[in-house]
């Protein structure tokens, strides 16, 4: 009864006309129970650009890996169909992109649902009118690609769908910040191209059965320029009672247990790490927003859900974008001031608690004969409400404070760096040699490698603190001006202790990594000649024996006692090759 009166719903929002029509997708041919193959999306986007070549241009803007065109569709009334006839205009623009996870598919039927309707004005009327929308259908569109039947099993519909990753095994909302996917790098020179006000990324959320059908959650509102947090807020807070009004039940945080299949321990709300698009882009002082319909509700309900949500972006953005557009600008230029100021690089989310009302279903927790764990299993047709923990109080973690000019870049890492800062648009330029300047420099007491591969990298995570000292500064270094809109992002890509920086990442392992050694048999010399020049370094090393058992049996750790003060150990070892600087050089 439910799915028949949401398909009646959906049909009635497409006019006849368009039930065999060149606009009509597969998935409303089939009553929302199927989706298309990427060459609907090419065909589709032609289309509408031949049916509103005013409103409408179709743009390829990069290529995948396995040889597919990434489409997008610039929609707008104003003509502006041009960066820079945006900027000129003061236009906000909006981007909004499905797809990512490519199983997860109902953002591209629903967009180019919503997207007929806006062009109709009989949704939004006169949204277009004061804004640009940029339509991506399918951001992995090689992962859409591999289309089969079992791609989710914890899904209900479509009845065929693509994969998660890329066709290289990238998870491109991990990419937002390494960039390393083709994929990502496009869509990050259409970001900087464009500029959008507000970046939304339409997905299909795993996890328990309950009644509530979408999360909307939206950054900043817990991170970022605090000012501008109040614009995060208001655009989370309209879409969700907009689609409240049109029957859904929506959250603000994302559901899921704080303990894996408990649903009695409740939900914690927080902050993304910036390789996910709703950490990523509030470091560049604009709106994110993350939009999850549930995947235990059929396809029609999620489509619908989706399609709704985006009609709300688009008519809040028109009502509110230029206020929004002014609160984005002032971040901007409080970020030119950030120097010498504490900035938060991660949050954490507190222990402090209070009870909610959860729409869940009733459930039983029992031992499992295949498994052997404690299983929750839910009887969908028993609704029930839960009340349970939300902890949502969301503080700063590890903030480190941004240096009074910025970074320095030796020239044996610029090439690397460049690369990268020019993949966020960030700015920086190329200084002659300074001789040695007044720096900070970072080394770590402690650097951990991580144990295998994440995305195609193995991690690094240092202990250690920045301390002043001079360092010499040769030719072809970058200075890395923190006095820039992007101050936050610099201060991401390039604090060692950032979760998501270069060194993070393992762009710098190398200098984490000790490639000279002395031979036992020198070493040992070399231990007893220094002990004989300096008792008090005997002495140390003697206590060091007796007081440490650890120590004492190491004979590598003996060793390297001596080795460390040898003039062959090389000071480069565990020293962060970036540095800062509270003066910016020449």
């Amino acid at each position: 009864m439910i799915r028949s009166a949401l398909l009646l719903a959906l049909s009635a929002a497409m006019p006849l006309s368009y039930a065999a029509s060149d606009l009509a997708t597969v998935s409303e041919r089939s009553g929302f129970q199927r989706t298309g193959r990427y060459d609907e999306v090419i065909k589709l986007c032609g289309a509408f650009q031949a049916s509103w070549p005013k409103q409408v241009k179709c743009i390829d803007f990069g290529t995948t890996p396995e040889g597919r065109p990434m489409k997008a569709l610039i929609v707008t009334r104003t003509g502006a169909f041009t960066p820079q006839a945006a900027k000129q205009r003061s236009l906000p623009v909006v981007l909004i992109q499905g797809g990512i996870h490519a199983g997860e598919i109902d953002g591209k039927d629903a967009g180019f649902l919503a997207l007929r309707e806006l062009l109709e004005n009989r949704v939004a009327p006169g949204a277009l009118d004061k804004q640009v929308l940029l339509f991506v259908p399918v951001f992995n569109v090689d992962g859409h690609e591999r289309f089969t039947p079992n791609n989710r099993p914890n899904q209900r519909g479509p009845v065929e769908m693509g994969w998660r990753t890329t066709a290289q095994n990238f998870n491109l909302n991990r990419d937002y910040v390494k960039a390393d996917a083709p994929e990502m790098q496009a869509m990050l020179a259409l970001v900087n191209a464009w500029d959008p006000l507000a970046y939304i990324d339409l997905h299909v959320t795993d996890g328990a059965k309950f009644e509530h059908d979408v999360s909307i959650q939206v950054e900043p509102v817990y991170s970022g320029d605090p000012e501008f947090r109040k614009a995060g807020l208001a655009l989370r807070g309209n879409v969700i009672a907009d689609i409240t009004k049109q029957g859904s039940m929506p959250q603000s945080y994302y559901m899921s247990f704080v303990e894996n299949d408990n649903p009695a321990s409740g939900f914690a709300d927080g902050v993304s790490d910036p390789r996910f698009s709703t950490g990523y882009f509030q470091l560049r002082n604009r709106l994110a927003m993350l939009v999850e319909t549930h995947s235990w509700k059929d396809y029609p309900t999620r489509v619908r859900i989706t399609h709704n949500a985006i009609v709300s972006v688009l008519d809040q953005v028109a009502k509110h974008g230029a206020e929004w557009q002014q609160a984005a600008a002032d971040a901007d230029a409080r970020a030119l001031k950030i120097a010498g100021t504490p900035v938060p690089l991660t949050w954490k989310t507190t222990d402090k608690s209070h009870l909610v009302d959860f729409k869940g279903y009733a459930y039983t927790r029992t031992p499992s004969d295949v498994s052997g764990i404690l299983m929750t299993h839910y009887d969908e047709t028993k609704p029930q409400i839960w009340t349970v923990p939300l902890r949502d109080e969301v503080l700063p973690d590890l903030s480190v404070t941004a240096p009074g000019a910025g970074y320095i870049v030796p020239a044996a890492y610029a090439k690397m760096v460049a690369a990268k800062l020019a993949q966020h648009a960030i700015a920086y330029r190329t200084i002659g040699g300074n001789g040695k300047l007044d720096v900070e420099s970072f080394r770590a007491d402690k650097a951990t490698f991580a144990p295998g591969s994440f995305e195609s990298h193995q991690r690094l995570a240092v202990q250690g603190a920045w301390k002043s000292e001079p360092r010499a500064i040769g030719p072809g270094a970058l200075f890395v001006p923190v006095a820039q809109p992007k101050a936050r992002l610099v201060m991401a890509l390039l604090e060692p202790q950032a979760p998501d920086s270069l060194l993070a990442w393992g762009a710098f392992n190398n200098a984490f990594e000790r490639k000279e050694y002395m031979e036992e048999y020198v070493a040992e010399d070399v231990a007893r000649e220094q002990m004989a020049a300096d008792p008090a370094l005997a002495e140390q090393f003697r206590k060091m024996v007796e007081t440490d058992p650890v120590f004492a049996k190491n004979a590598r750790a003996r060793l390297e006692f001596f080795a460390r003060r040898h003039g062959s150990w090389d000071e480069r070892f565990n020293l962060y090759p970036v540095m800062r600087t509270n003066v910016a050089p020449k």
